[in-house]
């Protein structure tokens, strides 16, 4: 299996999300980044690092580049030749042949270009899914911005032929106003894609063995179905069933 965790921006949960679910799919995991940027002095830790310290699975990195930037960008900046789309399937193609999952971690949101060619995330995938199971989850925010964002990111995927397995909540607040909760039950209509998880706000923080114990309760499965539970957050049957906009209702439990 190989799993595409890709996001409606940068900074909205990707790398939290990509260790939930390599935390739920156990031994024979492997986490990829195939460019990671922003690697130099006095930058955050690196997406990589943040998911082998949280999980304790495999990881690898392709390429690593020194600014914050897009990995097209970043590499012009400094004159770098970095590897074509085409080379990143080869390599996680081999990956899939020694391990049981490989999840693939994207770079900011679902066309930044990863290579001089213009390549990106779908192009990764669609390549992929031509010999394995491929499952895309799209992690997204909860505020302002997000249905738009989050709209546009799925018809991309859909464009390319790619039909999500799920939206992820990122970095959701624990104290919710009228637009995040408008937005966690317009999420699935707008986008007929169902909320698989929503990962409480500074989850990233937790020490690995109290994160791995929590994951169950983020609902990060493969294939949930619409009436899974998420225990301490919402019911999830009620956030992805529920479509009178006009309630904008979140069952707390």
């Amino acid at each position: 299996m190989i799993i595409i965790v890709t996001g409606t921006d940068t900074g909205v949960g990707k790398t939290v999300a990509t260790a939930a679910l390599a935390a739920r799919s156990g031994p024979g995991t492997i986490v990829v980044k195939p460019v990671q940027t922003g690697i130099g002095i006095g930058t955050d830790e690196p997406d990589i690092s943040v998911v082998a310290r949280l999980t304790g699975c495999e990881v690898a990195e392709f390429t690593r580049l020194e600014d914050p930037l897009a990995p097209d960008t970043a590499a012009r900046l400094r004159g770098i030749e970095i590897p074509p789309i085409s080379e990143h399937t080869a390599r996680v193609r081999e990956l899939a042949r020694t391990h049981d999952t490989v999840i693939v971690e994207g770079a900011g949101g679902i066309l930044v270009r990863l290579d001089a060619d213009g390549g990106t995330l779908p192009d990764l995938a669609v390549e992929l899914a031509r010999d394995h199971p491929v499952q895309v989850y799209v992690v997204t925010r909860v505020g302002l911005g997000t249905l738009n964002h989050t709209e546009l990111t799925v018809n991309t995927l859909r464009s390319r032929g790619l039909e999500p397995a799920g939206l992820v909540l990122g970095a959701v607040p624990k104290a919710l106003g009228l637009a995040e909760e408008c937005n966690i039950t317009e999420l699935p209509r707008v986008t007929g894609v169902p909320i698989v998880a929503a990962l409480p706000d500074g989850v990233g923080g937790l020490d690995p063995e109290h994160f791995q114990t929590q994951v169950d309760s983020f609902c990060v499965r493969h294939n949930t179905p619409k009436s899974a539970k998420c225990s301490q957050l919402w019911c999830a049957r009620e956030i992805n069933g529920n479509t009178n906009a006009r309630s904008c209702s979140v069952v707390r439990t």
